[in-house]
């Protein structure tokens, strides 16, 4: 299998466009607009590319594998990779971002609440950052990545969207942050058992996966990350941050 390293070239490429939106000069809404389509394009080609490498017959559990140490003290790695579901995860969001920037060509102008290159930088680094959710093989990783998509989200909303757009910002923030605080806890408590077990913490997946942990622990670490998924699913009840961030995230 090839040795390029496509994940971490699919996910920064947005990143990099996004920067390039940003420093683009003032008055030219149009030019932010064809270089956040062309970034976001090319990123899906690179996509294709890598999924018609993929193997379904492999027997490894992950695929297009990189890892380089990130936190040696914490055993935090930056370890990225994708099974057939994280494939398929992916390539849905870097297919989803060419439309969504069709979607919104005219959603946002110069006489708008924030500029055309802000909204368009705000969507291709949350690009970034879901391709890092789906691809990352460290829970820590994981974990960075899942929260740090809250930021271009919040701006979004709280910047572009409708006449209650701050509070719809604000509630969004707060419920995500409380879910994240007990996925925290947990992710502590996995690292935590982890070094009683094996004598060396790690938030390594397949490591995690393998241990031989007390069945109430085992439950009790579910249920941080239960209830911090739960709040970004949403599931009732604690659903009631969605009606007023979809009410209000269209400019």
């Amino acid at each position: 299998m090839s040795t390029f390293p496509w994940l971490t070239t699919i996910g920064v490429l947005p990143l990099v466009g996004s920067i390039v939106v940003i420093l683009l000069p003032k008055g030219r809404p149009l030019l932010a607009k064809q270089v956040a389509l062309v970034v976001s394009f090319v990123t899906l080609v690179l996509t294709v590319l890598m999924a018609l490498q993929f193997q379904g017959d492999s027997t490894e559990p992950f695929q297009f594998v990189e890892s380089h140490p990130w936190i040696p003290a914490f055993g935090i790695s930056y370890s990225v990779g994708v099974d057939g579901i994280g494939l398929v995860l992916v390539a849905l969001a870097t297919t989803l971002v060419p439309i969504v920037v069709l979607a919104g060509w005219n959603d946002v102008d110069e006489n708008s609440r924030g500029s055309v290159k802000g909204y368009f930088a705000l969507i291709l680094a949350l690009e970034t950052l879901m391709v890092g959710v789906f691809a990352a093989t460290d829970v820590f990783l994981f974990y960075v990545f899942f929260e740090a998509m809250l930021i271009p989200v919040y701006f979004m909303i709280g910047r572009y969207g409708g006449v209650q757009r701050s509070y719809a910002a604000v509630k969004f923030l707060l419920y995500s942050l409380l879910g994240g605080l007990f996925m925290l806890a947990s992710l502590i408590g996995l690292y935590v058992v982890s070094a009683q077990i094996t004598g060396t913490g790690t938030f390594d997946f397949l490591t995690l996966v393998g241990l031989d942990m007390d069945p109430t622990t085992e439950k009790l670490l579910f249920l941080g990350f239960f209830f911090a998924f739960a709040v970004k699913a949403p599931l009732w009840p604690f659903h009631t941050w969605l009606p007023d961030a979809a009410a209000e995230a269209k400019p």
